[in-house]
């Protein structure tokens, strides 16, 4: 079998510390499987990006930085609100993989309770690179952009999405 790896995440929205552990996370696997999680949640102020959006900024990042796209699978992934079934529907959407690569204890708990090695991933600043510091500047009109990658910055911009993020903030005021 492929050595292949497991990264979970939201990606709201993608970002240079996510990059960097897919970078790394390559060092050690044949193949990485990245799952886009909560896949079906979109327009809200902690999920503002749809899957798609979400897979084309991922996409686009990873091209931008010459990682070999050869080697990835990216799989949108829903939530089954169910912590006893969320890694066989993992396993159900994804391709085979004998190892996972998370830092989030849940997501390393569930998947070690089913028999799979969890490794850590290096944090990359993470007092910088975290989604939702990024969607608060986002909201407050704060530079951004550096947090994220080049395409990943013109990506959010072309759909408006520092735009629909603060409309939905203020809907969720209401």
């Amino acid at each position: 079998m492929v050595n292949r790896g497991l990264y979970v995440g939201r990606f709201q929205p993608f970002h240079l510390g996510h990059l960097g552990a897919i970078k790394a996370v390559l060092k050690e696997v044949d193949e990485l499987v990245i799952v886009i999680g909560s896949a079906q949640y979109s327009h809200n102020s902690n999920n503002p990006f749809t899957a798609g959006e979400r897979l084309v900024m991922i996409r686009r990042a990873l091209l931008e930085a010459k990682v070999d796209y050869s080697k990835l699978w990216i799989v949108p992934v829903p939530d089954v609100h169910l912590h006893m079934l969320w890694v066989s529907a993992v396993e159900g959407y994804t391709p085979k993989f004998n190892v996972c690569y998370s830092n989030e204890p849940l997501t390393q708990r569930l998947f070690m309770e089913a028999g799979y090695p969890v490794k850590s991933i290096p944090l990359f600043d993470r007092k910088l690179y975290m989604s939702t510091i990024i969607r608060e500047k986002m909201l407050k009109g704060d530079s951004w952009t550096e947090l994220v990658p080049k395409s990943v910055a013109d990506f959010i911009n072309e759909i408006d999405g520092v735009n629909r993020l603060r409309d939905l903030a203020r809907t969720e005021k209401i």
